[in-house]
């Protein structure tokens, strides 16, 4: 089941994750009255639709004229919850969709000041546990995630030769690091202890950057392991689906996309270190190496 949206509806999202749920609702229902407003990560992925659904150029007159609101609920830019704002200024209700399952109250936060949506939508049993308890006064509902069913259904049964292993970079916004920032601290504690972890010492270790990481960022940690023995490359490719085909093994810290790995059958790792906070992915089935007598 997908929502059913009074029309017109705005639509407005930055990160990835919401905006791959929501425009695979909008993929849906392509004549519904959609305004959608796109920046960052996910105007990128909208330029499949952009030809079919052209964007606003603007909250403003995105807005204008609109019945509701459907955003979504990223931590890297303003532009969701200016959009609640606004939205609840000119008296339009509004709808947020819940892609993750952690930091639920700072994303919809900013400098202090909270605008909650009149709604929020989950995909998943986790989410709708979590958002109930933290958002009592908010109506939360559950939907299908047919961005999940189509990753899924693209993803042939693992080859009996599968030996590569799929790294997830993603920002790490944490004040734990040693050393390093958080998501290199990660990589790096992987790095120095996949071979405890029954993973071929010849695996090819394929790193794939977040939409969000600017280019390059993973430059110089590439540049110290250089020497090393293990085959480690940078993947650019933007189909998860294409890279994930290639792996048995896939890492990260606690990225939606180990979600999809799960639900496809991989074996799915966090690579979180012991000094860090547990990994909140609440899912059965992940290898939490901060858990294991790794030293």
């Amino acid at each position: 089941m997908i929502p059913e949206l009074i029309e017109p509806t705005a639509v407005v999202c930055h990160d990835a994750g919401a905006a791959n749920i929501i425009q695979a609702w909008i993929l849906a229902k392509p004549k519904h009255d959609w305004r959608p407003v796109m920046d960052g990560p996910a105007a990128r992925s909208w330029d499949s639709l952009r030809m079919i659904i052209p964007t606003f150029r603007s909250l403003e007159s995105a807005l204008s004229g609109a019945s509701l609101v459907l955003t979504g609920t990223g931590w890297s830019s303003d532009l969701e919850h200016l959009a609640r704002r606004l939205a609840r200024t000119r008296g339009i209700p509004t709808v947020a969709v819940l892609d993750h399952w952690i930091n639920y109250e700072d994303r919809f936060t900013r400098n202090g000041e909270v605008v909650l949506p009149d709604a929020i939508y989950v995909t998943d049993k986790y989410a709708l546990r979590e958002a109930c308890l933290r958002f009592p006064s908010v109506p939360v509902s559950l939907y299908e995630n047919l961005y999940l069913a189509a990753q899924l259904s693209e993803l042939p049964p693992l080859e009996a030769n599968a030996d590569e292993v799929l790294y997830l970079l993603e920002p790490i916004r944490a004040d734990w690091p040693r050393h390093l920032p958080g998501e290199l601290e990660a990589l790096e504690y992987f790095f120095k202890n996949w071979d405890k972890l029954n993973i071929p010492a010849g695996a090819t270790l394929r790193l794939r950057p977040h939409p969000s990481d600017p280019p390059g960022k993973y430059a110089e940690w590439l540049d110290c392991y250089s020497v090393s023995h293990r085959h480690v490359v940078l993947d650019h490719s933007r189909s998860l689906v294409q890279d994930m085909k290639r792996a048995r093994w896939i890492v990260g810290c606690e990225t939606y996309a180990m979600v999809v790995a799960l639900a496809a059958g991989r074996e799915v790792i966090s690579s979180l270190p012991p000094w860090a906070p547990p990994c909140r992915l609440p899912h059965e089935g992940i290898i939490h190496m901060s858990r294991l007598n790794l030293n």
